[in-house]
């Protein structure tokens, strides 16, 4: 009897949210006499504007699956409330858009609607593709019409009740989501504005590297603070990721120059890191054919950011400092040095310059040494003799955690014990 009355009040609740939410949050149509076009571009200068502004996106990434064909999607995002399939975005009329109407694109960047009217779930980082301009939004579309169609429909999403309920997301976007055009600033410089447009608006890298609430929403008081998402270890096991604070502090990017910041993003490594995980395919379908005058816009607005703190760590003792050094010494002493101060030939540094190493989630560490970091591909021009072996085999949870610890402890890290239950749940 208890539990019918729990069902019921919860039905009703249900009934509530979605009967307010239609009635304060209704769907945004913009019609095609708003759009206002402020450069004449030729068609060929559309398409290729538009191949640059979609390549900024890293479309590819998300709508191409690995043996799939071009923007195709299909692409499965693993979320606490069931999975996501990307949607195929080629010119196809029947399986994906080639039907739409500029209006019909425009609406759903903006405002995070289908053509028909139901929302979108912000899988689709529409929280950040709002910021785009009209003109920008409008030569995506014409270099998507200009590309192959592919008659695919992806799989249907398998999400949970009640989250498999589209129109709950107007009572979502009406508590998280604000549409609009990136705002310049005026007391900022044209190239600080450049690169908080590309960096909040197309290149959406908040949707990783920022925190998000019990609703998948991103905590704004944490922004480019560091996040965690579920990505491939290997071709078919998803595991959590963290993707480290961004913002101005000891352990974030203030631990990288400019330069170095600008490397990574052009060339995929530093003198500090080697991209691996998901970071490879922003490098290598995006930011890399970038312009330089764009990179260096990126880097300027990421390097303003301002601090957002880390929890402060606790300091290990000196049984696991030891029991972590001589598994250290053991298995990766020889190519990172006693030092931790790396190699040029053998392997990147550990010490201080890694802001894998210095995130206050040990995850996307803790799967570098269990599964080998996963290097770009195509590969990269061979910088390291020999590839990272994995370690999933050869150690044990407590063994990971005190190797992964005592890293984190050594050569001015301070990042933070790895406890062997956060070693099993990376397994």
């Amino acid at each position: 009897m208890i539990l019918n009355i729990r069902n019921i009040a919860l039905a009703l609740l249900l009934v509530l949210l979605v009967s307010a939410s239609v009635i304060l949050w209704r769907v945004p149509v913009i019609e095609a006499g708003a759009i206002v076009h402020s450069e004449d571009l030729s068609p060929g200068e559309l398409v290729a504007r538009g191949e640059y502004l979609v390549t900024a996106g890293n479309c590819a990434s998300c709508h191409t699956t690995q043996d799939g064909a071009f923007m195709s999607g299909g692409l499965p995002f693993r979320t606490p409330f069931g999975t996501i399939y990307s949607t195929n975005i080629t010119p196809d009329p029947l399986t994906g858009i080639g039907n739409w109407s500029d209006i019909d694109f425009l609406n759903s960047l903006r405002h995070g609607v289908r053509p028909d009217g139901d929302h979108l779930y912000p899988a689709f980082p529409y929280t950040a593709y709002t910021k785009a301009s009209d003109d920008d939004i409008l030569a995506m579309f014409a270099y998507l019409k200009s590309i192959k169609p592919v008659r695919i429909s992806p799989p249907q999403n398998d999400l949970i009740f009640p989250f498999n309920y589209r129109p709950l997301m107007a009572f979502w976007k009406l508590l998280y989501f604000q549409p609009g055009v990136y705002e310049v600033r005026e007391d900022q410089s044209e190239q600080w504005n450049r690169g908080a447009y590309l960096v909040e608006a197309l290149a959406h890298c908040s949707a990783c590297h920022s925190p998000r609430n019990s609703l998948g929403a991103e905590r704004a008081a944490a922004h480019m603070g560091g996040g965690e998402f579920l990505d491939l270890v290997a071709r078919h096991h998803y595991r959590p990721w963290s993707a480290p604070n961004l913002s101005a502090t000891e352990r974030g990017l203030a631990l990288w120059s400019e330069q170095d910041l600008a490397d990574y993003l052009k060339t995929a490594r530093n003198d500090m890191l080697e991209s691996f995980g998901p970071m490879n395919e922003v490098i290598i379908n995006s930011t890399r054919y970038l312009e330089a005058q764009d990179i260096g816009a990126m880097v300027t607005y990421l390097k303003s950011l301002e601090a957002v703190p880390e929890r402060e760590a606790t300091a290990p003792g000196p049984e696991i400092m030891g029991r972590g050094r001589t598994i250290y010494n053991l298995h990766c002493g020889t190519c990172h040095l006693p030092t931790g101060e790396g190699d040029p030939d053998m392997a990147p540094r550990l010490d201080r310059g890694s802001l894998v190493v210095q995130d206050e989630n040990p995850a996307s560490m803790i799967n570098a040494i269990l599964y080998g970091p996963h290097l770009p591909s195509p590969p990269l021009q061979p910088k390291w003799r020999e590839p990272m072996e994995d370690f999933q085999y050869l150690l044990d949870d407590e063994e990971v955690a005190a190797a992964a610890t005592f890293i984190r402890h050594s050569w001015g890290n301070a990042s933070g014990m790895v406890t062997a239950d956060q070693v099993a749940r990376q397994r």
